[in-house]
């Protein structure tokens, strides 16, 4: 060990112990890869078959963006209606899944484990059990996502209601303040901005899941995704998916800028 005029100087520490993590991680990709036949050269044995239906993608079928944009404003709707109906009902549960608001501990992980299972449940999954029970309807997407949102919006609310400044809530139960005061003037605020921003984020990522509820009979522009797939129109596929992008990256965009406005 070098020493110096302040004292010594501690050595380097091993990097051994990376370099055996990164190995263990290229085996265990190895080992999956293999077991689940997940051959790389397949790709490039059918590039054949790949640039030819790239091809038959263009030129895309530009009118047929007006024929699908009352599916898309469909979308766009069944995507607002599941986020606002999930936000709703994720307020009560994200308070009951932190720690620091309900100290009874089987209420938090009876809690916890419901938002878990209903994190499990895929979206297509969701729509295709409600489109057999509600029929194949717009409805039956936005009781989805709506289910969906809930796992999204509450997971990562509460786990900013565990990180707040407990401080204003300690000087409130000082002053006598009850549990509802309690949340209201002191966990509220605190991460009011956090919570529309999470909001924000869910309704971009179910305008995308919304695009493709209708693979399974749940409405909006999926179903015509459906049919043009299943007819090998891939012109109008290529003009579907360039005309969601479009509404994607405009709605990005926007609750971007309200993002910043709020953090």
């Amino acid at each position: 060990m070098d020493t110096k005029l302040n004292g010594p100087v501690p050595s380097k520490p091993s990097r051994w112990s990376f370099y055996l993590f990164l190995i263990g991680i290229f085996i265990i990709v190895l080992i999956s890869a293999i077991y689940i036949d997940a051959n790389p050269f397949t790709f490039f044995r059918n590039s054949e078959n790949m640039f030819d239906l790239i091809g038959s993608m263009f030129p895309p079928a530009w009118s047929y963006i007006a024929t699908t944009t009352p599916a898309m404003l469909d979308t766009i709707r069944m995507a607002l209606l599941g986020t606002t109906f999930g936000m709703i009902l994720s307020i009560p549960i994200m308070f009951l899944c932190a720690r620091n608001i309900f100290r009874i501990r089987w209420l938090v992980e009876a809690s916890r484990i419901g938002l878990n299972i209903l994190r499990t449940i895929p979206d297509l999954l969701l729509a295709a059990i409600f489109a057999a029970i509600l029929g194949f309807s717009p409805i039956a997407g936005i009781v989805a996502l709506s289910i969906f949102s809930i796992g999204i919006i509450a997971k990562l609310s509460f786990e900013a209601i565990e990180n707040i400044d407990n401080g204003p809530l300690e000087s409130m139960t000082a002053v006598g303040a009850n549990k509802l005061q309690w949340i209201a003037f002191g966990v509220v605020p605190q991460i009011l901005p956090h919570f529309v921003s999470y909001v924000l984020y869910t309704f971009e990522i179910n305008i995308r899941a919304a695009a493709i509820l209708g693979l399974v009979g749940a409405g909006g522009i999926g179903l015509y995704y459906d049919r043009a797939l299943g007819f090998f129109a891939y012109d109008q596929v290529l003009a579907l998916i360039l005309y969601t992008l479009v509404v994607v990256i405009l709605i990005d965009l926007i609750s971007l800028k309200i993002r910043e406005k709020l953090l």
